[in-house]
C-alpha cells in the first residue's frame, strides 16, 4: 500500500499528490490529511474519477484509502 502524507499541506497539494499516486498505478493508496476540507477534496477527487474509497478518522486527522 502506497501512503501519501499530505497532513498540514495547503490545497490543492493533497489532491495533486493523490492524483500523482493514483496515476502511478500502485493501489491501494492511503492518503493522510489533517483537515476536514482536505478529506472532502480527496474524496471528491475519487468520486469524480469513479474510484472507490473508504475514510477513517485517525488520531491526527483522516486517512482516505483509495482502492
Amino acid at each position: 500500500m502506497k501512503t501519501v502524507d499530505a497532513r498540514g499541506l495547503s490545497c490543492p497539494e493533497p489532491v495533486m499528490l493523490t492524483e500523482e499516486a493514483v496515476k502511478s498505478g500502485e493501489r491501494p493508496v492511503r492518503v493522510l490529511v489533517s483537515e476536514p476540507h482536505q478529506k472532502m477534496n480527496v474524496e471528491k477527487y475519487a468520486k469524480d474519477h469513479n474510484i472507490s474509497f473508504t475514510t477513517e478518522e485517525t488520531e491526527d486527522g483522516f486517512a482516505v484509502v483509495i482502492s
